[in-house]
């Protein structure tokens, strides 16, 4: 069947949704379309610890947070700024707030009741829903196809805008299958990786058969935080933090922090090398003057938690990744308890990562975010080609797109 709609928007995330809010308000006829029986399902999975909204760095360093495309993402968050978001949530009654480390979260922390003023404020302004509609590309002549629970429905709009997610938490329904679609109607779209993710581990000194760590070790610490450590790796300063040990390697917020520069070498090299500063509070010289006291009848794993208070997980990590010789030589140990090295032999999957890198490249755009090949076909959130840490930037932008996105449709109307 075939129906004619002024606009739609594919994709009821947040780009999606902020992009229909600014086309109805415009006075348009907006149909949202998402193939799950309800919207913002990944908007709600990133509130279930607290929802993260925003940061409140200055633009300047918060758009410096996208890497090789911040002249790219520098104007769509000129357009809609951290302000200017915080504004939007009290305008739906969320007040927020900022917490030590400069987030911003909504005062009960929870995205549900956002979301839900939001899509009585949606509804009210005229937008339409229709749930249980996946989007499955174009017909011969240019009708958009959609697979939904009474068959085949076609679509002919005045206008497309696409705001699909990336390709992580396919669950929720960002699941990619839209980058061969366009990358066959000549829009050029850069390979989706996993971003702010986890990695294995290469073959370990206590575990040399093989990628992974040994099975002892795996056992007694996955799940545990490495706290507090530092991490650098090429491309990527050493920065304090913490992460998690998994079954087979790591994740976690200074992981994923370091991310891109790890995908990256893993690329180049076939694997990516980094080092953890495992007591970051102390000086070498400190450290190097601890391991050399004497310990007397003590051993050696008694003598460092003494001396210098390591964890049973450090200490796991000092025996799984050096060897007995290196253990034993005070210089070697106490150099590698401020530069421990571990080699990383994989990326996890990409639908297991917080986040996409790659998608729709900026040079297939106009400054309107609108497909050079494909003229009235509009790109916001997630399916742009950009990366960035976790602490709110990547949803600002997902927002800021959608509204530029919008913007950008309007101005062809």
């Amino acid at each position: 069947m075939s129906s004619p709609i002024s606009i739609a928007v594919i994709g009821g995330g947040p780009a999606g949704l902020m992009a229909a809010e600014v086309l109805a308000a415009a006075g348009q006829a907006v149909t949202v379309f998402d193939a799950k029986p309800s919207v913002g399902r990944k908007f709600l999975l990133a509130g279930k610890g607290g929802l993260n909204l925003t940061h409140s760095e200055p633009l300047e360093p918060f758009v410096g947070r996208f890497g090789a495309r911040a002249a790219q993402i520098a104007p769509l968050l000129r357009g809609f700024d951290v302000d200017a978001l915080r504004a939007w949530a009290a305008a739906l009654g969320v007040d927020t707030f900022v917490g030590t480390s400069g987030r911003v979260f909504p005062k009960d922390l929870k995205a549900a009741p956002l979301l839900r003023a939001w899509l009585q404020r949606l509804r009210a302004a005229g937008v339409k829903f229709a749930m249980r509609h996946r989007w499955t590309g174009w017909t011969d002549d240019g009708a958009l196809r959609f697979d939904t629970p009474d068959g085949e429905r076609l679509v002919t709009p005045r206008a497309t805008l696409l705001a699909l997610g990336g390709a992580s938490w396919p669950q929720l329904g960002s699941d990619g299958a839209w980058a061969p679609w366009l990358a066959a109607r000549g829009v050029d779209v850069a390979p989706l990786q996993p971003a702010n993710c986890g990695f294995d581990v290469g073959p370990t000194a206590a575990h040399a058969g093989g990628p992974g760590w040994s099975e002892r070790f795996a056992t007694e610490f996955a799940g545990q935080p490495v706290k507090p450590v530092a991490l650098e790796t090429a491309g990527f300063a050493a920065r304090p933090g913490e992460f998690v040990i998994t079954a087979s390697g790591i994740e976690g917020s200074l992981v994923y922090a370091a991310s891109a520069a790890l995908r990256e070498q893993i690329a180049r090299d076939g694997s990516a090398k980094l080092h953890l500063d495992l007591l970051p509070q102390l000086t070498p010289e400190r450290v190097l003057a601890d391991v050399k006291h004497p310990r007397g009848s003590r051993s050696l794993s008694s003598h460092l938690k003494s001396r210098l208070h390591l964890s049973p997980l450090k200490l796991g990590l000092l025996h799984e990744l050096l060897t007995r010789e290196q253990m034993l030589d005070a210089p070697t140990l106490a150099a590698a308890l401020k530069h421990l090295p571990l080699t990383l032999h994989a990326a996890r999957p990409v639908a297991e990562a917080i986040s996409t890198a790659g998608g729709v490249r900026f040079e297939a755009l106009t400054d309107g975010l609108m497909l050079r090949a494909l003229p009235g076909v509009f790109v916001a959130g997630e399916m742009l080609d950009w990366e960035a840490p976790t602490g709110g930037y990547l949803l600002t932008a997902c927002f800021a797109s959608g509204r530029a996105a919008a913007q950008g449709l309007l101005a062809t109307l």
